[in-house]
């Protein structure tokens, strides 16, 4: 019998009505593991060139790993995939919770959804059982009201699961996300949109089942090794939750500030930062499962914006987009965007690059209150920033330009609006500085989704002594290295480090639990059984990272799309890192050192034929010379 996994695939054709149930053989999850590594066989195994991503041929993928469910803590997320809208090339984000190790519990691996709906839809999954229900009374209901009337019609059962979008989706915002248990977002790419086009509102799953492991008495030592220590290993985000490393980040010069024009901001401590949110309106702490850390945090305010816990709080990235990167310093405002973009389905960090960029423009006399539908953007106005929230959700005048993406907006406006705009290959930049991280700016370039923080170095903790420095170790990285340094060594800890990503992608396991390498697989070999290595699961991330790279070589994308937007060639005028800039000529450099220990050639930045072999994948060779599409933001 298998361990760690059920050996079931659900593929689900909404636009026949029919499931059917696949069963890939054991070297099948040797080989890709779950997550990352299903997603991008499958997309270049199963996609045509050039498919439109909000066309019913495009495929949505959900796939937890090998280890998703098993009783230990990082084990409950789950990746989800399929071509990306916001960037024609590979999509994938990965989200917490519970949903994904419920899904292992009801007997699946992965689910398949291929065309589109007549009509709007959900499927019930409880305990190998499969059926499409009627969703047309969800649409266009906010995502917690949605979710009651399916635990509601569906017996009451508070263990039910759910993934599900919300009217962003339904209404094609490119950045809109697929929510699970309403506030841990599958969030990048736009998966929300692709599930929205397919006519599909949710899935809710349920079950019985505890996935049977090959060793159940190690992973409960690991388990209490973890509860153990943790306070120890991650106390700041326990206590903070991601928000913990604001502080930090303004005091290092690092904290994007009024669309990246600045990396400082002073207003933001004692307003904005993890310790305020903590002290004010904090109301607890959610974790995942099995997990102790409980990184999550659940807010609630009464006035001046009424803002309710089930929709959980902002974290980092929501608070620095929605906040910082806006010039906002109202805890409240911020708090009631998080929970707008939650209820609608959106991707915060998109929303708020979004409207910074709308705020930058606005102020430059790109953009006047004629184009604006009478808002003023301006930075710091906290109520601009929630009614444009509002008007993307609802796509409704200017908010309908804005629902495109930075990308596609700037292409609508013109003016020069597209030097304002912050993306890669059409997806907008997270919140962690490139001229702070450099190594990570070169990452956010060659990065298969467009920019993106997850599967990426943080320069800053490769610095010196540090529990992230100490691990690295494992697979020869033994040099500590300047944040702003760019040079052979970095792309090598780059690729490394991109290939454990990756792994902990594909595996699917959380980052922000602190598992050293050896534990990993110690945990992988005690939930399957196998006699797994280091050497054997780093290259399972690594031919995830070249198989969705030969996606994007296939929808035409290249060398010429691995780029910084040019702000980041540009020196801060003032702050901690006052005439700090990306090199670009450093920049070249590295991004070619990467290309040369990657195996792909230095013209496209495309796999080489040996790399695939390699790493067991000859077949995508072929695949990747099949044809080329249209990218945006190329």
């Amino acid at each position: 019998m298998p361990y760690g996994y059920n050996g079931k695939t659900l593929r689900v054709n909404l636009s026949r009505g029919t499931m059917e149930v696949e069963e890939p053989p054991e070297e099948f999850y040797r080989t890709y593991v779950g997550g990352a590594g299903f997603i991008s066989r499958h997309l270049l195994k199963e996609l045509w060139p050039g498919v439109e991503p909000l066309g019913p041929d495009n495929k949505l993928i959900f796939a937890p790993g090998v280890v998703t469910g098993a009783p230990v803590p990082a084990s409950g997320r789950n990746s989800v995939g399929a071509k990306s809208p916001l960037t024609n090339a590979y999509g994938e984000s990965q989200a917490g919770g519970f949903w994904g190790a419920e899904l292992k519990r009801a007997g699946y691996d992965a689910i398949i959804v291929e065309g589109k709906a007549p009509e709007p839809v959900y499927l019930w999954i409880k305990d190998g059982r499969a059926e499409i229900r009627d969703a047309r009374h969800l649409w266009g209901k906010p995502t917690w009201e949605a979710q009651c009337r399916i635990i509601e019609e569906l017996g009451g059962d508070r263990g039910i699961r759910i993934a599900q979008i919300g009217p962003a989706g339904e209404r094609g915002v490119r950045y809109a996300c697929i929510l699970h248990d309403i506030n841990h977002a599958a969030g990048r790419t736009g998966m929300g949109a692709v599930m929205g086009s397919k006519n599909l509102r949710a899935i809710a799953v349920r079950g019985h089942n505890p996935i049977a492991t090959a060793h159940p008495e190690r992973l409960s030592q690991l388990a209490k090794w973890m509860r153990d220590n943790f306070m120890s290993l991650a106390r700041g985000y326990h206590d903070q939750g991601t928000l913990s490393v604001l502080f930090g980040l303004h005091r290092a010069g690092g904290l994007p500030t009024r669309n990246f024009q600045e990396g400082h901001f002073p207003r933001a401590v004692g307003t904005i930062d993890g310790r305020t949110l903590r002290d004010t309106v904090l109301k607890a702490r959610r974790g995942c499962w099995a997990c102790p850390v409980r990184c999550k945090r659940e807010v609630e305010i009464a006035e001046p914006y009424h803002v309710h816990p089930y929709y959980g709080g902002p974290e980092y990235e929501t608070v620095a987009a929605l906040g910082s990167n806006c010039g906002i310093t109202d805890l409240a405002a911020v708090c009631k965007a998080s929970e707008l973009c939650n209820a609608y389905g959106m991707d915060t960090i998109s929303a708020g690059m979004c409207i910074s960029f709308a705020m930058e423009c606005f102020e430059r006399g790109i953009l006047t209150e004629q184009d604006t539908d009478g808002l003023k953007l301006n930075f710091g106005d906290a109520q601009a920033m929630l009614t444009l929230v509002e008007r993307i959700g609802q796509r409704q005048g200017f908010g309908d330009v804005l629902a495109e993406g930075v990308a596609r907006a700037a292409q609508h406006l013109g003016r020069g609006s597209a030097e304002y705009a912050l993306h890669i290959k059409g997806q907008e930049v997270p919140m962690h500085e490139p001229r702070y991280k450099q190594g990570m700016g070169v990452g956010y370039a060659v990065s298969p989704t467009g920019a993106d923080h997850c599967h990426n170095i943080h320069d800053n903790v490769h610095t010196g002594p540090s529990l992230e420095f100490e691990q690295m170790k494992s697979v020869g990285i033994l040099e500590a290295m300047p944040s702003q340094e760019l040079s052979p060594g970095k792309a090598r800890l780059l690729a490394y480090f991109q290939s454990w990503r990756f792994l902990l992608n594909s595996l699917v396991m959380c980052q922000f639990v602190p598992y050293s390498p050896t534990q990993i697989v110690d945990i992988t070999r005690s939930a399957t059984g196998w006699d797994t290595s280091l050497w054997e699961l780093l290259k399972v991330g690594e031919r995830a990272i070249n198989l969705s790279r030969a996606f994007n070589i296939r929808e035409g994308l290249g060398k010429g799309d691995d780029r910084l937007p040019q702000r980041f060639f540009t020196p801060f005028a003032s702050g901690p890192l006052e005439g700090v800039a990306v090199d670009p000529d450093g920049f070249a450099r590295m991004l070619n050192s990467y290309y040369q220990i990657m195996g792909w050639d230095t013209q496209q930045g495309a796999p080489s034929l040996g790399k695939l072999e390699e790493l067991g994948v000859g077949w995508a060779w072929e695949e990747m010379a099949k044809g080329r599409g249209d990218a945006c933001g190329g």
